[in-house]
């Protein structure tokens, strides 16, 4: 099967402009807090997660982490854990810690990450992804700071890719099969 790239559905200026607000928002969330551990999801939040931390105030204490991750659930008749790739390289007890994701469809692997994690007792969670595509949700995940909802439809660009390729992408855009 082959594909290519189809219509712009997010610009790099859309993009710009709602990190920014997001990165307000979580600003004005944790401006009263000792600190703020923001783990990146890799290898799509990498893009995401770097414009977003760029646009936080420099009055608030940020770390930055990561993991890779995936999830076996019911598509490969496993029980749905989530095995980690590469895991933080700090502890995040006591710690008030944000995930970002580049993309949430089912939320599978999100809300057995979410699991895993608060085993590791951190005084608050929360989640923020740069797409949601909710309608392909088969588990209620709470997601804090959104940048947008898209319709099912597979896309690519700024962290996004399909068997590897697009990534690179300033612009989201739609992938056709041909």
């Amino acid at each position: 099967m082959s594909y290519k790239l189809g219509e712009v559905i997010l610009s790099r200026d859309t993009i710009a402009r709602r990190v920014k607000e997001i990165a307000a928002e979580i600003t004005k969330d944790y401006s009263d807090k000792d600190g703020v551990v923001i783990i990146g999801i890799l290898t799509g939040a990498a893009f995401f997660l770097t414009d977003l931390v760029r646009e936080l105030s420099e009055d608030l204490d940020v770390r930055v982490d990561f993991m890779s991750v995936a999830s076996y659930g019911e598509a490969t008749q496993s029980s749905g854990v989530v095995r980690i790739f590469y895991d933080m390289k700090s502890s995040i007890e006591g710690k008030h810690v944000i995930v970002v994701e580049d993309i949430i469809d089912s939320g599978l692997t999100l809300s057995h990450l979410l699991s895993l994690l608060q085993q590791r007792k951190p005084a608050s969670l929360k989640i923020c992804v740069l797409l949601d595509k909710y309608e392909r949700r088969k588990t209620e995940v709470k997601v804090d700071y959104c940048g947008f909802r898209i319709p099912d439809k597979f896309v690519v660009g700024y962290g996004l890719d399909c068997a590897g390729k697009w990534r690179h992408l300033k612009d989201i855009k739609y992938v056709i099969e041909e």
